[in-house]
């Protein structure tokens, strides 16, 4: 891997002590020690998925498989949302700081209730929201940094609609801890656009899915590059409960169910976690449903992390230094 020769240092990699303002999104099924060791070891910030592993026991140890790999930062993400799956988040939370882990990324839920535990624990916390309303009571809570998901994320972009451009200023303009733009990130452009809006770094997920160490099948990572920003579908909208994932039959069925006034359990058998894991395991898109973002229209190939996070930071620095500063003209 080539280091990058310049680096882009803000308020989210001084705090977090990484040394890009990249943040790899939790990911369920995907956030693992093969591809958050190397986000770590390319200098961004990497996050192991909590909720992958089925114990707590079983949590630990992934988290000693990555520091095998890095002696880099890196956190766990911890989301507290309803599950098919009894959960213990208790557990979890207190094995992620047993185990010396000092980043939590948050989400689901408002962290306020384990906000004095982590600090007490010196745990800094990213909480990940999808509205100015829920960032503001986060940062009220305490924590170290918000990641906003704008309309394009993967996953459960809320129910407001309201896309990057405008979610991530705004917010900007109304909180001082450090924020992360998400959803719709893939590249150096988005980077310095994310900058540009007051960002103090990007958060990816669907980018990071597409690299030689994301831990799922070949073909899923050939069906990215091959689809378009527009081959998603917005499932579970008339439950509230928007989430965004790959457009294939299983989901436009499920779609479809629940437009025409289904209920949940009607689609629950199309839906489940098994399903979804599947698609990974076996490299069949059309196996279940899958996260994927508005970003998979930008992705044309499948890079190492190191190579992806040593262009981005690279071509970032170029456009600052070269392309934006040409668009500058004296005045007469």
């Amino acid at each position: 891997m080539t280091t990058p020769s310049r680096r882009l240092s803000t308020r989210f990699t001084e705090t977090f002590g990484v040394e890009h303002p990249i943040m790899q999104g939790g990911m369920q099924w995907v956030g693992k020690s093969e591809l958050v060791g190397a986000v770590a070891e390319a200098g961004a910030l990497g996050m192991l998925t909590a909720l992958t592993f089925s114990t707590p026991e079983d949590l630990a140890l992934e988290i000693k498989q990555v520091r095998e790999r890095t002696d880099k930062p890196f956190g766990v993400n911890l989301t507290i949302l309803p599950s098919m799956r009894p959960v213990n988040h208790d557990a979890l939370r207190k094995t992620i700081v047993a185990s010396g882990v000092k980043i939590i990324e948050t989400a689901g839920a408002n962290p306020a209730p384990y906000m004095q535990y982590f600090h007490d624990n010196g745990v800094k916390v990213i909480h990940k929201c999808t509205s100015i309303r829920h960032a503001l009571k986060a940062q009220d809570a305490g924590v170290d940094a918000v990641s906003i998901d704008g309309f394009e994320c993967a996953g459960h972009p809320g129910e407001d609609d309201i896309p990057g451009l405008v979610l991530l200023p705004a917010a900007v303009n109304q909180l001082e801890i450090p924020v992360l733009g998400a959803g719709g990130f893939a590249d150096a452009r988005g980077l310095v656009a994310a900058l540009a809006l007051g960002a103090q770094g990007i958060n990816m997920g669907t980018r990071f899915l597409c690299t030689q160490e994301a831990p799922i099948h070949h073909n899923i990572k050939e069906s990215i590059v091959a689809a378009t920003e527009r081959d998603t579908e917005l499932l579970f909208r008339p439950l509230r409960n928007t989430s965004r994932v790959r457009s294939n039959a299983v989901a436009r069925e499920a779609v479809e169910i629940l437009g025409r006034g289904g209920e949940f359990p009607e689609v629950q058998h199309l839906v489940n976690g098994v399903r979804g894991r599947a698609v990974y395991e076996t490299g069949d898109p059309e196996a279940g449903v899958w996260s994927v973002g508005l970003a998979q229209g930008l992705i044309h190939d499948i890079p190492s992390v190191g190579h992806l996070v040593t262009t981005i930071v690279c071509e970032a620095a170029a456009l600052i230094e070269t392309q934006l500063r040409s668009l500058i003209v004296d005045g007469v």
